[in-house]
């Protein structure tokens, strides 16, 4: 892994949600961040009620409807539940967090260090799939959620058909326009939402409930394995729809750096958990009493006069769904452009309280732009659902190897404890992934291809930058070498000089260039690197270290946590022990531009030096990236060969 650490980020259950001093944002109550979560975290599984069901019955691989298929469905939801969401993911992995931040990458950099460099690749590489994976899942959940809702509007009225496509992209479009007002104040929008929402959806299935309460018998884990006994493979099958009902467990995972690990736990147990299941329940219920409803089940639970208000509500909340993806996109964005797996991406952060609040341009129109042709190439939810789960179940089965990792080498569980659950979560996992993988020749394949698409991207990029760094590093003067030779016979002007550096070692190209053609020093120069640790923050008093070479030189090494912001003049003028104070009119920044030349032995494909080539050029410019003031930056062009 590309990111440097010289702190140690492993932790047990017992690591506190607070960030390190001088860098927290001020706290909430745990009830306002309990309802904000609602209005972000939850509206992805929150939703699954809307297809879920019609898909297991009436999807690709129909069941037949009756009382031991519906109570075997309905078992599976509830115990699916129970072990992947409750247990693994809001019990267990929401502990595993590195600092406050949640997600396949946070979790990698937590364990990354602690194992054997042989076995260290191999977990680096199913972290880097795993997010991959998560933008499949971020481009389908706003389509599938979406237009699950607005074709409620066929229920109420069934010549709106023509209306849904273009009803459907206009509220995509709308949501990923308001995107840069930032996480807090649309969750604060949605929360109300989300509340009466999961209200309805609650109070709906409790009457269908209370009218048949036979059906709370589905609890009982014995009608789960039945349904197996008695449909075999075609239960197999339907496993490919069941996992629909627990998908946006990773996103809930990847957003915990929001809003903390107990606001999304009370708001599981206390709200989220009782209202799907309740729905189910409900929807179940009303399968029995007639299979017609199979059609929209959901919908159905309303009564006539309820329906269309039900698919406005619907609809308002399957936006916050599509909200919980979003917000997770993001995060995973900045946690991979800090560890070094993406190029620089401008980032504008939305809350002056919550450093994790982020919009990124960039993701957010490349997400809008892909999603809007997911719906109008699937053209509805059910073809969307065929393409629903691979990428869901494959980052929930990567979790679980990451989890073995971490209770075995970080927090030193005893096999007779770790090895069941570990068995139990990879049985559940693995189970869901196959069927699902049966979904590839109808859509299936889709997240798979953007999955790939993105591994063989945030791969090059790591890879890439990896050699060009080591190539630079091999033609490095010593500091000690240059200093004594080259310092006393160049002529020094006032001011100081920044030189931005990768390297901590030796001279930096652009102190070389600047020294050949301008042929003056400086009376200050200050080499300055910047450190991406594997924790989310660094306290300010730990942010730099520095040495004093003599004759003006110093070298500085500040130290960011990977969701921190990189504000260099700032970090600068805090330094003290080399000088007055830097002043930002005195103060000239050097910059390294690098152009690749082709190698006579390439040490990656030529394609691939080719795309990181294209990505080193598409990049974030760095005087954005490190904050620096544009009319005090100087950039030096240099040549490598990878």
């Amino acid at each position: 892994m590309t990111a440097q650490s010289s702190s140690d980020a492993g932790a047990g259950p017992g690591l506190p949600d607070e960030r390190p001093a001088g860098h927290a944002p001020k706290k909430a109550s745990v009830a306002g961040l309990t309802a904000l979560a609602l209005g972000v975290v939850f509206g992805d599984i929150g939703t699954s009620p809307l297809y879920a069901m019609r898909e297991t019955f009436a999807g690709a691989h129909p069941l037949p409807i009756d009382r031991i298929q519906v109570y075997g469905v309905v078992s599976l939801i509830f115990w699916s539940m129970m072990l992947v969401v409750s247990i693994k993911y809001i019990t267990i992995l929401t502990r595993a967090d590195n600092k406050g931040e949640g997600g396949s990458l946070a979790l990698l950099a937590l364990i990354s260090r602690k194992a054997n460099a042989k076995r260290s690749t191999g977990i680096v590489l199913l972290g880097v799939f795993a997010c991959a994976l998560f933008y499949g899942d971020s481009m389908i959940t706003p389509a599938i959620s979406v237009l699950s809702a607005v074709e409620g509007l066929t229920i109420v009225q069934s010549n709106l058909q023509p209306l849904v496509i273009p009803i459907a992209i206009a509220i995509l479009i709308a949501l990923f326009m308001i995107q840069r007002t930032g996480t807090a104040r649309v969750g604060a929008m949605f929360t109300p939402v989300v509340i009466v929402y999961f209200t309805t959806i609650a109070v709906l299935g409790a009457n269908s409930v209370f009218q048949h309460p036979e059906i709370l018998w589905a609890l009982n884990p014995y009608y789960a394995v039945n349904f197996f006994i008695v449909d075999k493979w075609l239960g197999f099958l339907a496993l490919g729809s069941v996992v629909l009902a627990v998908t946006g467990t990773e996103a809930l995972y990847t957003d915990m750096g929001h809003f903390g690990r107990r606001p999304i736990r009370n708001a599981w147990w206390m709200f989220v958990m009782p209202a799907l299941m309740l729905n189910y329940m409900g929807q179940g219920a009303l399968l029995i009493e007639d299979p017609a409803n199979v059609s929209s089940p959901f919908f159905l639970l309303a009564p006539e006069w309820f329906r269309l208000p039900l698919v406005l509500i619907a609809t308002l909340a399957t936006i916050v769904a599509s909200q919980a993806v979003i917000s997770g996109a993001f995060s995973v964005t900045q946690q991979a452009m800090q560890l070094g797996f993406i190029p620089r991406l401008r980032i504008t952060h939305t809350s002056a309280k919550a450093a994790g609040q982020i919009y990124i341009p960039a993701v957010n129109n490349a997400l809008m732009i892909l999603v809007i042709l997911l719906v109008l190439f699937f053209q509805n939810s059910s073809n969307l659902a065929a393409a629903y789960g691979v990428a869901v179940t494959g980052a929930m089965l990567i979790d679980t190897f990451l989890l073995a990792v971490v209770l075995s080498s970080l927090w030193k569980w005893p096999r007779w404890a770790s090895w069941p659950l570990l068995a139990v979560f990879f049985i559940v996992d693995t189970t869901y992934f196959a069927a699902n993988l049966m979904k590839v020749p109808n859509g299936g394949w889709y997240p798979l291809l953007i999955g790939l698409i993105g591994f063989t991207l945030l791969t090059t990029w790591a890879r890439g930058r990896k050699l060009m760094l080591d190539r630079m590093d091999e033609a490095a003067l010593p500091m000690e070498i240059f200093i004594k030779s080259a310092v006393p016979s160049a002529a020094r002007v006032s001011g100081t000089a920044v030189f931005m550096t990768t390297s901590a070692e030796g001279v930096p190209h652009s102190l070389l260039h600047n020294l050949k053609h301008n042929k003056v020093l400086h009376e200050r120069v200050f080499l300055v690197t910047i450190r991406i640790e594997d924790v989310p923050y660094i306290p300010a008093e730990e942010r730099a270290s520095m040495k004093d070479y003599g004759s003006g030189f110093y070298r500085l090494i500040f130290r960011y946590g990977f969701m921190e912001d990189i504000d260099v003049p700032a970090a600068l003028a805090a330094v003290e022990g080399c000088g007055p104070a830097c002043k930002t009119m005195d103060t000239s920044f050097f910059l390294a531009r690098q152009t690749l030349l082709p190698a006579e032995r390439p040490a990656m494909p030529l394609w691939r030096e080719k795309l990181f080539a294209w990505m080193l050029r598409n990049a974030e410019s760095a005087m954005e990236f490190f904050k620096l003031p544009p009319n005090r930056v100087i950039e030096l062009g240099s040549q490598v060969e990878i």
